[in-house]
């Protein structure tokens, strides 16, 4: 630090004796001495002339450091390029570089005080020579991972859009898997072909030295697609008239910049901060409208648009204008023809309300009047094969416990034998039961009947039983077992300790149950979806209630007010008959009781079965 400060002390006291003597030089020169004086002033020049000598030397030395030191600043850097990549970088018609790069890279350079050399050449080329040190730096090179490891990058001053090029008559392409089998023309060397390599399509490539060769031999039909930036493609497509050949799919984009050697930091930090500041000084935008913007689509001029624009708007005035006298005719016109229609149409809408009701309880009582009749005749028609059904299952019950012990002595004296299709040993252990099921199915249907009789007739005859909820509930899941195994893998069930007893008939009650668990199983979607069934006990209403909830297709609201009408149904080409809940809406109206839906579309369905509890004997 101290022989800095000697240094600058020295140096500048040699500049301030220089000057003086200069100052003398000239006073000499420009009068007239006498004699005396000029022997006079050429002692005392030798006297300054020694005093100079004697510091000579280490000024010079301090004179030939700075010189080396702002010749170090001023050096030449050398950026390379591609010369024969338009609009980025290439050799013009005067033999100069020339493009995009090329106008960056030199932007730059003047706002760092930077001296740059372009050497534009094969992109193979320069990349080796980028990489051997021949250059200091690429004014435009695309980013790899691969690259990364051997070059440093700056932040990108420009995004390359890469895409396919073919011919107009080319088989359209989805993406870059359809270039498989075709052939490819690539740059030599260049990034795309390291791409296509990786997509397991290096095979099928043909190499070119330019782009230029290449779109030619694509244009020729020589090779079917060319893969390469999609603004140089566009750019020699139109330099030499290549009218047959056409962008087929742009696939990629890459991060294009300045790049330098690895390690050279101090080179890339200035060409990183220039491009920075080209970009905030507007440069950039100038360089970039001047050699991408003339081949990116353009949209439509303002003054254009501002121009159809009023036109568009006139017309629109004068239409609303026209539009605004006729309407207020019209609506003059409309008030009067209003007013005289107003009395006619309420007398009409009440007219057709009355019309309505009217019809509505015609439908309804002749609905129920068929219903007598049709149950009536049905009734008859099943009880009687079902009766025998029944009758002959008992028989056949009391034959098989006599003939039992017959075979079984056979059984234990000749081993197996066969009845009909059937091995003894099979028969034996399910016959029993097959006469057993056979016998409570027949019942099932016999009371099922008599249900479809009590809907059509009243009266509340037979409702004295004493009923456990829970039994009840619990007989309707066991019928409907199958059912439930069929439609769901998740069936739940939870039954309240301790439930209060109800008054009715407990037939009755368990068809309700079974009509709501077979309408929460049918509106599932699949048999992932769970089907709940829960009692519980209501002490502010004195009720049990029994609660079935379904994740189901749910049921509109515009529909659910009207789910217990006799013959209603949604499910009609399933076979629905629209009877079910009608019938169990009857026989819960019949125990005192109610019965009540709630449905969210697409979530589910929950039905809420409530009785009265017994209370002193009676229920309320």
């Amino acid at each position: 630090m101290e022989k800095s400060q000697d240094r600058y002390m020295l140096s500048h006291s040699f500049n301030a004796i220089s000057k003086r003597t200069l100052a003398r030089h000239l006073i000499f020169t420009n009068s007239r001495l006498r004699p005396a004086q000029f022997k006079l002033t050429i002692k005392t020049a030798a006297c300054l002339a020694g005093f100079i000598l004697s510091i000579c030397c280490p000024v010079w030395s301090i004179a030939s450091d700075a010189a080396g030191q702002k010749s170090s600043v001023n050096k030449a850097i050398i950026v390379g390029g591609n010369s024969n990549y338009p609009p980025y970088e290439f050799i013009d018609r005067d033999g100069q570089p020339a493009g995009f790069n090329i106008d960056l890279t030199r932007a730059v350079a003047k706002v760092m005080g930077m001296n740059v050399l372009i050497r534009l050449g094969t992109y193979e080329e320069r990349i080796k020579a980028l990489e051997a040190g021949e250059i200091d730096a690429m004014g435009g090179f695309s980013y790899s991972d691969e690259r990364a490891r051997v070059f440093d990058f700056s932040p990108p001053h420009t995004i390359i859009n890469l895409a396919i090029f073919g011919r107009n008559d080319s088989l359209p392409l989805k993406s870059i898997e359809g270039l498989r089998g075709k052939k490819i023309i690539v740059m030599s060397g260049g990034r795309m072909q390291g791409m296509l390599k990786e997509k397991g399509l290096g095979d099928n490539l043909v190499f070119t030295g330019t782009y230029a060769d290449g779109l030619r031999l694509l244009a020729s039909g020589a090779y079917d697609y060319m893969f390469m930036g999609s603004l140089p493609g566009m750019y020699l497509i139109k330099e030499y008239g290549l009218s047959n050949i056409v962008i087929v799919k742009e696939v990629d984009h890459q991060r294009y910049g300045f790049a330098v050697r690895k390690g050279n930091r101090e080179l890339l930090a200035r060409f990183s901060e220039g491009l920075a500041i080209v970009k905030k000084t507007g440069q950039y935008d100038e360089i970039y409208d001047k050699w991408l913007g003339v081949l990116e689509p353009r949209g439509v001029p303002w003054t254009k648009v501002i121009r159809i624009g009023s036109i568009v708007t006139a017309l629109f005035l004068g239409i609303l204008l026209v539009a605004f006298l006729w309407s207020r005719t019209l609506k003059k016109q409309v008030a009067q023809r209003t007013a005289s229609l107003a009395l006619e149409v309420n007398e009409r809408q009440r007219a057709e309300e009355e019309l309505r009701r009217n019809h509505e309880q015609l439908v309804q009582a002749s609905k129920m009047a068929a219903i007598g009749t049709l149950v009536s005749g049905v009734a008859h028609e099943i009880n009687n094969p079902n009766g025998l059904i029944l009758l002959n299952t008992s028989m056949l019950a009391e034959m098989h416990a006599d003939i039992r012990e017959m075979t079984e002595q056979r059984y234990e004296r000749e081993g197996d034998f066969s009845i009909g299709k059937w091995r003894y040993s099979e028969v034996r252990e399910n016959l029993t039961q097959m006469l057993n099921e056979t016998a409570e199915a027949s019942n099932r249907i016999r009371r099922i009947v008599e249900d479809l009789k009590n809907f059509s007739r009243s009266g509340s005859a037979g409702l004295n039983e004493t009923v456990d909820l829970n039994s009840v509930a619990n007989a309707a899941v066991r019928l409907m077992d199958n059912t439930i195994r069929k439609f769901t893998g998740s069936f739940i069930v939870r039954y309240a300790e301790d439930l209060p007893r109800i008054r009715g008939n407990s037939q009755r009650i368990e068809q309700v149950i079974v009509n709501l668990l077979l309408n929460a199983c049918q509106a599932l979607p699949d048999r992932n979806c769970s089907v709940t069934l829960a009692t519980r006990f209501d002490p502010e209403n004195q009720a049990v209630e029994l609660e079935v909830t379904d994740e189901g297709i749910g049921i509109a609201p515009d529909q659910l007010q009207y789910v217990t009408d006799p013959f209603y149904t949604t499910k009609r080409e399933q076979g629905g008959t629209g009877l079910g809940l009608s019938v169990s809406a009857a026989i819960v109206k019949e125990h005192g009781g109610a019965l009540v839906f709630r449905s969210v579309p697409g979530s589910g369905t929950t039905a809420l079965l409530r009785l009265p509890v017994i209370r002193k004997g009676v229920a309320l």
